[in-house]
């Protein structure tokens, strides 16, 4: 009996031992929480390094994933959050995950300050590479604490300011709050261009009675000087004439800027490109030569995309400005064609430019 009791500890103390744990035990000792340390992170990214070195891309995208998963529960990790969520969408690009590529590496380089200079520099240029691939949209919503709807999913994180990637086409956003009415936005993109929408969600309608008295319509007013100010038979076509130049001068001022924007993202690519093959023992002559690497042809075709954009573009804006100026000229020319005497408040002309857009800024009355 003596005997016995003492097989069985030896037993038991075997069984316990880390060496032959049943793979029954460790996968109910791996769901315990207090097991999620930095260790498991690092794990991951051991993995996720190997895969990305070996080339094997899709293996590495789904290390780094769960290597970011990860860190959110385990603030003792070797390798920040910030690192991990840029090597997951270089992975990402590298498959052609654009939109996904473009979100992880964005919120990477909010935190660039914790990235390495030469993270920081090669997560930028996949950023701007991912980006000229898909729709950017910066939306602002008043108020900040309304819930937003993208195509019927609904944004996880409420803010006062988003910015989301999504693929080319035509998006509906929906916006709303209690006590607020629902607002909704359409708009189509194109893949490069940046979409800025401003959603305010108005207070909802008063009560019944206060709408009866304003639905009540004010009498019309038949005196002599009511009769003086009525337009003339010419009123109407010249205003109307000078509201579709404002519209076209918008629309082309528009699209120079995004075609500009779209040539300046592919000469950002070229030219950190061209940082990277010197640093390869490129020289100014390897496409020249007539063993040039097959890597050049997409080289000339992207200069010549960006000259063709750059030059349309400039081409969009110069058409805005014509009709910009045709536009304030009729305001001046009134009186000599409609016999009519310009308001006293007159017409002021604004350039508008920024780095992303520029346009013309009409102000007067008509």
């Amino acid at each position: 009996m003596r005997r016995g009791a003492h097989l069985l500890i030896i037993s038991l103390t075997l069984g316990a031992s880390p060496g032959f744990a049943s793979p029954a035990d460790a996968q109910e000792r791996s769901s315990v929480p207090a097991r999620s340390d930095g260790s498991t992170v690092n794990g991951h990214v051991r993995r996720a390094r190997r895969a990305r070195d070996a080339g094997r891309w899709t293996e590495a995208r789904d290390a780094y994933k769960a290597a970011l998963e990860a860190s959110e529960q385990s603030p003792s990790a070797q390798v920040d959050p910030a690192e991990i969520a840029g090597e997951l969408g270089f992975c990402e690009l590298a498959l052609h995950n654009y939109r996904e590529a473009a979100e992880h590496l964005t919120r990477s380089l909010e935190r660039r300050e914790l990235l390495p200079l030469e993270a920081q520099r090669r997560f930028k240029v996949a950023q701007l590479k991912a980006a000229f691939y898909v729709v950017t949209l910066l939306l602002s919503v008043d108020p900040p604490d309304a819930e937003v709807f993208i195509d019927g999913q609904r944004v996880s994180r409420i803010a006062g300011t988003y910015k989301v990637f999504l693929e080319r086409g035509r998006h509906v956003v929906r916006a709303r709050a209690p006590g607020r009415e629902e607002a909704v936005h359409v708009f189509s993109g194109e893949r490069g261009a940046k979409q800025e929408i401003t959603m305010r969600l108005p207070h909802a309608a008063v009560s019944s009675t206060k709408e009866a008295s304003s639905a009540t319509p004010e009498p019309v007013s038949t005196s002599p000087a009511a009769r003086a100010q009525a337009p003339g038979p010419w009123a109407s076509w010249p205003g109307t004439l000078r509201i579709g130049g404002i519209a076209i001068t918008t629309a082309t001022a528009a699209t120079g800027a995004v075609l500009l924007l779209r040539a300046h993202v592919i000469h950002t690519n070229l030219r950190e490109g061209n940082v990277v093959r010197l640093q390869q023992g490129w020289t100014s002559h390897t496409c020249r030569e007539a063993s040039a690497p097959a890597a050049c042809a997409d080289i000339h075709r992207q200069v010549d995309q960006r000259n063709l954009l750059a030059t349309l573009g400039k081409v969009s804006l110069a058409t805005s400005a014509v009709f910009g100026v045709a536009t304030a000229a009729s305001f001046l020319t009134e009186a000599a064609f409609f016999g009519a005497a310009p308001e006293a408040t007159g017409v002021r002309i604004v350039p508008v430019t920024t780095s992303e857009r520029a346009g013309v800024l009409l102000e007067g009355a008509w």
